[in-house]
């Protein structure tokens, strides 16, 4: 499957399409500022790792669950809030999700205490998978056909634009003014985006035939699980590592902790750098570059406890986290629409669960490793093993789709 025809299989059929251009890309900006902020809050923990766990009074391996408790919150919320929704209109929904976006980051800017916090963070990612399901099926009805993979990824855009600038720079306030502070700046953004798509947005109703039932019934699909699963695993390692990128640069590596906003914006720019690459790397065949990226994964984190050691080839591999991994995630984008058939919107929404999943998954596994008494070198130890596991579980995959071929 094409990437363009990830984004027709969804159902946007006798949808009227804005006449305006002005009015389609104001819409689609609306919809980027809203990923700037989820994307910004999502990654920003990482970065203040030891300045949470300074102002909780914990460890910063117990401050890593911070990381886990919001990516929990995206794999409950992300399906729960898509099949609830299914035959909700479309502009309200995200109105919605992003007033309680605004509302769980404003909660945990004023968290006094550990418990709170955790609380705070799992209810700021439960809208995140939502938004961006939503988000991409309202982006591509608003151009026509041979446009949408275009809308899709320009609403995309405001994810990797964090990584560049609202993760380093929120970090930086979060380093100098306090670790509350970035979080009551995405507050601030996210009640922007409320705004931004009341005014610009037009109204998009559910598709005509959407109901919980067909977005459910995509579950009962063998090869959803096991896409589920590539990410889930896949990805597991890259977290397991990145979590924890703010004191393996200043404890392994030797950084300045005013060096760690510029580190994250290296990684950001290998996220960029990724979006760019993937439909080249798709282009060649799904399962091969998803085979690929897991497999150059496996090999970065192999090599990123030596190379944290030096200045210099930490920032390389830095880059490579970023870059390898936003590859694949079109792809594992691909595999989930094209086998979940009826249940596009959940399977949007699912990719981002997926991804959280192995968050909290890779976060909780790298506090496991340090709470044991290993070194900054060793999470990313852990993550070999799961990229190698997930290239399995991609194996069984291609071996069933040939099975089922074969029936058929």
């Amino acid at each position: 499957m094409t990437e363009a025809s990830i984004v027709q299989d969804i159902d946007l059929v006798d949808v009227e399409v804005p006449a305006s251009n002005q009015h389609v890309n104001l819409a689609i900006f609306a919809l980027a500022i809203g990923g700037f902020a989820i994307g910004t809050t999502e990654f920003v923990t990482m970065g203040l790792l030891p300045q949470i766990a300074s102002g909780v009074g914990i460890t910063i391996p117990a401050a890593g669950h911070v990381v886990s408790a919001y990516a929990l919150g995206v794999v409950v919320g992300a399906p729960l809030i898509a099949t609830l929704a299914a035959r909700m209109q479309r502009k309200s929904v995200l109105v919605w999700l992003m007033v309680a976006f605004a509302a769980g980051n404003i909660a945990s800017s004023m968290a006094a205490s550990y418990p709170q916090l955790m609380l705070a963070r799992f209810l700021s990612g439960m809208p995140h998978g939502a938004f961006f399901g939503i988000g991409a099926v309202v982006a591509a009805s608003l151009v026509p056909i041979h446009r949408r993979t275009w809308a899709v990824s320009m609403m995309l855009a405001g994810l990797t634009v964090a990584n560049i600038i609202g993760v380093p720079l929120t970090t930086w306030v979060g380093q100098h003014f306090g670790w509350q502070w970035p979080y009551a700046l995405v507050g601030v953004i996210a009640l922007a985006t409320v705004a931004a798509i009341w005014a610009w947005v037009p109204h998009r109703p559910a598709a005509g035939d959407a109901s919980m039932r067909a977005e459910l019934r995509s579950l009962r699909r063998l090869q959803v699980w096991l896409a589920l699963l590539i990410g889930t695993v896949g990805f597991g390692g890259m977290f397991a590592t990145y979590a924890y990128i703010a004191p393996t640069m200043t404890e392994l590596t030797g950084y300045p902790s005013a060096a760690v906003p510029v580190i994250l914006a290296i990684y950001g720019i290998g996220m960029t750098t990724g979006a760019f690459l993937s439909g080249r790397v798709a282009a060649h065949g799904l399962m091969r570059g998803i085979f690929l990226c897991l497999a150059m994964i496996a090999v970065i984190l192999a090599l990123f406890g030596y190379a944290a050691h030096n200045k210099v080839t930490a920032v390389l591999v830095v880059f490579l986290l970023g870059m390898v991994p936003t590859i694949l995630v079109p792809m594992l984008q691909t595999r989930l629409m094209d086998v979940a058939h009826e249940g596009q919107s959940l399977a949007a929404a699912l990719n981002h669960s997926t991804l959280n999943m192995a968050n909290a998954l890779g976060a909780w596994l790298g506090s496991v490793v340090l709470e044991a008494g290993y070194g900054y070198e060793w999470p990313s130890r852990v993550g070999v093993v799961l990229a190698l596991a997930s290239m399995g579980i991609a194996a069984i995959s291609v071996l069933v789709g040939r099975r089922q071929m074969s029936a058929a």
